[in-house]
C-alpha cells in the first residue's frame, strides 16, 4: 500500500510553518500513523515527493500502546493518537494529513507544548491521598476517570478552552471525578469549590470532547457524577440554609 503523508513542519516555535509531502509504501494491509513516522525517520535515504532529502520528522512518542497520550496530534483534521490512528488499504493512493495540536503553543514539527495543561493539574492538586475505602459504584467511577491519558485531544476540540485560561477543561475532569468519588462528602467542600470554578463554570456542554477521547471515557457520566456531588448538592445545601 502506498500513501502520502502531508505534514505541517516548523523548525522551532518562532519559525513559519510549511507543508511537506512524503511518500510511504508498505506491504502491510493496515498500519498506524506512528509506525509510518518511525519507518520514515529510520530511512537514511528518505525523500519527499519531489525527490528532495529532508531531516527526520520531530514528534513525541513513548509507549506506542495508547497508554501515555504523548503522541497526540491532529490527523486528517481530527485530534488523536498516532499509535492508535490506523490506516487501511483502499487500493488507491491516499493522503494523510498530520499537524500538531493547535490549542497549545508549537514547539517543532508535530510537537506542541502541553506544559500549561500539566502545570494547571499540578496547581489544582487533584491527586488521591490513598488508603480510602470505596463503594462498588464509587470504585467503578474512579476507575473510569483514572483512564484519562491527559493527552489534550479533548482540549483541541473544546470551544471554551484556551491554554493559560481559567477553564481547565476535561483534562481536569478525570482527576476531579476520581477524587470526588473517593473522598467522603465531609472532606470534599474545598475540592467541590475548585471543581465548580475550574471545570463546571467554564464548560459549555458542547461535549465535542466525547467524540475524540482515545480512551473512550464516558464523559457524560463523569460530568453528571461530578456535577451532582460538587455543584447541585452543594447548592441545594446552601439554599436550605438561606431558607
Amino acid at each position: 500500500m502506498k500513501i502520502i503523508l502531508k505534514i505541517l513542519r516548523r523548525k522551532d516555535a518562532a519559525s513559519e510553518p510549511y507543508w511537506i509531502s512524503i511518500p510511504y509504501e508498505t506491504d502491510e494491509a493496515e498500519f498506524s500513523v506512528a509506525s509510518a513516522l518511525r519507518a520514515i525517520n529510520e530511512d537514511t535515504e528518505r525523500r519527499d515527493v519531489n525527490g528532495e532529502p529532508f531531516e527526520p520528522i520531530r514528534w513525541e512518542c513513548s509507549c506506542l500502546q495508547k497508554k501515555c497520550g504523548s503522541c497526540a496530534m491532529v490527523i486528517d483534521g481530527k485530534p488523536g493518537l498516532a499509535c492508535d490512528a490506523m490506516i487501511s488499504g483502499t487500493g488507491k493512493e491516499r493522503t494523510v494529513t498530520l499537524e500538531p495540536l493547535k490549542t497549545f503553543p508549537p514547539v517543532a514539527d508535530l510537537i506542541a507544548d502541553r506544559s500549561s495543561m500539566f502545570e494547571e493539574l499540578k496547581k489544582l492538586k487533584v491527586w488521591s491521598p490513598g488508603g480510602l475505602k470505596l463503594s462498588e459504584e464509587a470504585e467503578e467511577t474512579a476507575y473510569d476517570a483514572s483512564r484519562c491519558l491527559q493527552c489534550g485531544c479533548c482540549l483541541e476540540v473544546c470551544p471554551n478552552f484556551h491554554a493559560g485560561g481559567s477553564f481547565a477543561g476535561n483534562a481536569a475532569l478525570g482527576p476531579f471525578t476520581r477524587l470526588l468519588a473517593e473522598l467522603p462528602k465531609k472532606d470534599n467542600k474545598e475540592l467541590s469549590a475548585s471543581y465548580s470554578k475550574y471545570v463546571f463554570e467554564g464548560c459549555g456542554k458542547s461535549l465535542a470532547c466525547r467524540d475524540v477521547c482515545p480512551a473512550g471515557i464516558d464523559i457524560d457520566r463523569l460530568l453528571v457524577h461530578s456535577n451532582a456531588i460538587a455543584v447541585w448538592r452543594r447548592k441545594s445545601a446552601a439554599d436550605k440554609v438561606k431558607n
